[in-house]
């Protein structure tokens, strides 16, 4: 049984990092965050401690290593501006680092934090569950299989509501989380080119608050991508997500097998086949640039969802 700490409890993504501790048979020793709202924990841990303070949480931790145990693992479900120091304390507390997606906003960082991984001889490892599905493993294979000077036509849309809460938190801020396309984007930007190989071109067409739509060349991949938390953008009929994918005009169903993915990723983590951080590099310097880019508009070959109306930002900004 390892022991494990826990920053970020109360947030959307923790449920998942403690269904998957949990399942793996291991323990949460203590877990942090500023918001108290964090019930949760008596589903899976409640003997664990909890603080509202990273001094005190840290008093504890290194209490808890005092008196002989151990602290195996540190995962990491803070806002996203936050995982770059999260995994840095991780690693110096003595621990490895189980982060989730992304890892850090820019890929400068990952630099920074291997370093770090060199001088306490810890590992950092990153959640890149859609690596982890059977039907992406199927379409690697087949994409592997095929001719190595082939290349597709991919067009993916993903569209995942979010209410006006949405642009109040963190989530809205783009320095903060990076906007859309790190947000609900990242791990497909990673999953495209575990799959068909490196950017060679990254073109946006469109980027607000509630989208980003673009196009990227990729070495085996013509890509026209959609991105939206707006629900109005969902196709007629269609409630809850919205996630489509086409390969040379052929549906790549994936929609299914999802619950299980993080206590997959846990189990390749404990079996030391996890994600290393340096994995991350190309798909944060995707989510980077296109942060960074000037959109170009309705221009050149765009996604058909990219001329969807615009709209204003809920609080007028």
């Amino acid at each position: 049984m390892k022991n494990f700490l826990l920053i970020g409890v109360g947030g959307y993504i923790a449920p998942r990092h403690l269904k998957a501790i949990k399942e793996t048979g291991n323990n949460l020793v203590a877990a942090y965050d500023k918001n108290d709202s964090v019930g949760i924990i008596d589903s899976y841990f409640p003997k664990a401690s909890f603080f509202t303070e990273q001094e005190l949480f840290d008093r504890h931790n290194n209490w808890f290593i005092s008196q002989g145990n151990t602290i195996d693992y540190l995962s990491v479900c803070s806002p996203n501006y936050l995982h770059d120091a999260h995994t840095r304390y991780g690693l110096r507390l003595g621990c490895d680092v189980i982060c989730e997606k992304p890892v850090v906003l820019s890929p400068w960082n990952i630099d920074a934090l291997e370093q770090i991984e060199r001088e306490t001889g810890h590992h950092a490892y990153t959640i890149f569950q859609l690596r982890l599905h059977p039907s992406v493993i199927a379409l690697k294979q087949k994409i592997e299989s095929g001719p190595r000077d082939k290349v597709y036509d991919v067009d993916l849309a993903y569209i995942t509501p979010r209410g006006y809460w949405y642009y109040a938190s963190w989530k809205g801020n783009v320095q903060k989380s990076g906007g859309v396309a790190t947000n609900i984007g990242v791990h497909f930007y990673d999953m495209l080119q575990w799959v068909f190989g490196p950017v060679q071109k990254n073109v946006v067409h469109i980027a607000s608050h509630d989208r980003v739509a673009g196009y990227l060349e990729l070495r085996q991949a013509r890509v026209r991508y959609f991105l939206s938390i707006n629900g109005d953008h969902l196709p007629e009929g269609v409630t809850g997500s919205f996630r489509s994918i086409n390969v040379d005009g052929e549906k790549f169903e994936f929609s299914q097998g999802f619950t299980d993915l993080h206590t997959r990723s846990y189990e390749e983590v404990l079996a030391g086949r996890g994600f290393r951080i340096g994995e991350a590099k190309p798909c944060i310097q995707t989510v980077y640039d296109i942060r960074h880019a000037e959109p170009i508009g309705l221009k050149g070959d765009y996604h058909p969802m990219a001329s969807l109306p615009l709209t204003k930002h809920p609080f007028g900004w």
